[in-house]
């Protein structure tokens, strides 16, 4: 008895079975898969970078925020298809504004800081470069703002210029800074024709407080003459620290007439003299960790000298106001005494 079998039908050539077609189906082309691995790379790259990507329409509402807004405004999802120019200082709006514009009419980038201002209140700054996309005809169809927040960069570049031009105890302009706003004072009496005045003050009797109670609350003393002095002149005046317990007092503008400008300098340093003279009520804590206060009287002995034109250089006007300054002390201290340089 013979057996049949039945024989599978033959595949013609070149055709591939069922499950292996479906199989290739499934596979990403080549150049689908190039593109989803790049789209996974620039995702995770938007989602880690500590700069701030949004991407706006050409009127400046936000279309996407990287999630890194969210250390600006907690849910980022909050902030979407809102306006952009709105957390923006208004100050700095129009500036802003208008660097947008013309990166949407031209394609050229901006390189700007400014101010944003965050729903609790508190002012960052921020430094943004905005690039324009088009579409395949060319026309604008988005821009890309990428930002950073630079507040802590500014904040410790402001430390530093701190650091160099201001006296740390009192917040006084040092002398560096009073060296260059000494030279900008002269350049500017040269073509005003105005007078400009400099005070050499240095305190009577400081040294015994120090003595006494130490530099701590000495140091508070000083703290308060700097008050003082500063209460007693314009805002476009300049009250510097020089050293110890020496001042100096830049008096800009004054007059075009020597005697008017003698008497308006003269003026300035007798209210300073009087409000140095008052006693001082410093309050300390003692070593018993108890609130003491002390009454000391501690008055000024003041040097004047008077420019104009740039006839003298400024280190010539310094020197000159000290050795006034001296002979106030030698008078007896708590003296004004003006330089005359028919006397040296």
């Amino acid at each position: 008895m013979r057996v049949m079998t039945k024989t599978p039908p033959r595949q013609s050539k070149g055709q591939k079975p069922l499950a292996k077609a479906k199989a290739a189906k499934d596979l990403p082309r080549p150049g689908e898969e190039a593109t989803s691995r790049q789209e996974e790379f620039f995702r995770l790259i938007v989602e880690n970078v500590d700069d701030f990507l949004a991407v706006l329409d050409l009127k400046g509402r936000r279309l996407f925020n990287s999630p890194s807004y969210a250390k600006l405004f907690g849910d980022v999802e909050s902030i979407k298809n809102t306006d952009s120019f709105a957390d923006i200082h208004p100050d700095d709006q129009d500036r802003v504004k208008h660097a947008f514009r013309e990166t949407v009419r031209t394609g050229r980038s901006h390189r700007l800081t400014f101010r944003f201002v965050l729903p609790d209140g508190s002012v960052h700054f921020m430094e943004s470069c905005g690039d324009l996309i088009r579409d395949s005809q060319g026309q604008p169809l988005r821009v890309v703002v990428v930002s950073r927040d630079i507040t802590e960069r500014l904040k410790a570049e402001d430390d530093i210029r701190n650091l160099a031009f201001y006296d740390t105890l009192t917040q006084l302009p040092n002398r560096r800074l009073l060296s260059d706003r000494l030279d900008h004072a002269m350049a500017t009496s040269k073509r005003s024709r105005k007078y400009g005045a400099l005070m050499f003050l240095d305190l009577d009797n400081f040294k015994p407080l120090n003595d006494t109670y130490g530099h701590s609350l000495g140091d508070i003393l000083l703290m308060e003459v700097a008050r003082r002095i500063t209460s007693c002149v314009r805002e476009m005046d300049t009250v510097a620290r020089f050293g110890g317990d020496e001042f100096v007092v830049l008096l800009t503008e004054l007059d075009t007439n020597k005697e008017q400008s003698t008497l308006q300098s003269i003026n300035v340093a007798e209210k300073i003299r009087t409000i140095l003279a008052e006693p001082y009520e410093l309050k300390f804590r003692s070593k018993r960790k108890v609130e003491e206060m002390v009454v000391h009287h501690c008055s000024a002995s003041i040097g004047v000298v008077l420019f104009v034109d740039h006839k003298a250089s400024s280190e010539d006007i310094l020197k000159w106001a000290d050795m006034s300054m001296y002979r106030a002390k030698e008078a007896g201290s708590n003296q004004i005494r003006l330089y005359d340089p028919k006397s040296g």
